[in-house]
């Protein structure tokens, strides 16, 4: 059986790029986005229970969130604009731990982002609008959220945008850094 999809690990490789295959004619195009029998021969055998969507206006960032008791794996990809993801190890006896990982997800390249549990994700819209899928291995817990600051200093993520044009919600952008109480 060809697999439908290219599973790449990046530089904490537990977080997998994955692209897949697109047939294409002057019509349009057709993929398959999630395929258990694709992803578990390649040995990924990942359960999901949740869908989310969201559109998000040029500038939004959505994170850096996590659930503490209930953890989420997600498997996230753009339908519509761009967006700069971005995933956290906060696995507090990992040799990543506090490593992050940032990929370009576009509708255009149709690029997915694996997170694992124990990471920390957020997103930068980058156009105009964009509108982001995800799948969760768990059902969305609110009383049991974190969030890490999008700009905390000993993670260091690289932003593609002007710190000064970014657009937070409240609970983000009041939010104390917490990833020195993970430490």
């Amino acid at each position: 059986m060809e697999n439908n999809f290219k599973f790449i690990p990046q530089e904490i490789p537990e977080v997998i790029l994955i692209e897949p295959k697109v047939y294409g004619d002057e019509r349009g195009f057709f993929m398959e986005t999630w395929s258990e029998r694709h992803f578990k021969a390649a040995g990924y055998d990942w359960k999901f229970v949740q869908d989310n969507h969201s559109r998000s206006h040029k500038g939004v960032l959505r994170g850096l969130h996590y659930q503490k008791q209930y953890p989420q794996a997600k498997l996230v990809r753009v339908i519509h604009g761009e967006v700069f993801d971005v995933a956290v190890d906060i696995r507090k006896n990992s040799p990543t731990f506090g490593k992050w990982v940032g990929v370009m997800l576009t509708a255009e390249n149709k690029k997915m982002l694996y997170i694992p549990k124990g990471f920390a994700h957020g997103f930068l819209t980058l156009s105009d609008t964009a509108e982001f899928l995800y799948k969760a291995t768990d059902f969305y817990h609110p009383e049991d959220e974190g969030c890490i600051r999008w700009d905390d200093e000993t993670i260091g993520v690289k932003w593609p945008l002007d710190q000064s044009s970014v657009l937070l919600n409240e609970k983000d952008s009041t939010r104390p850094s917490s990833f020195t109480m993970l430490q």
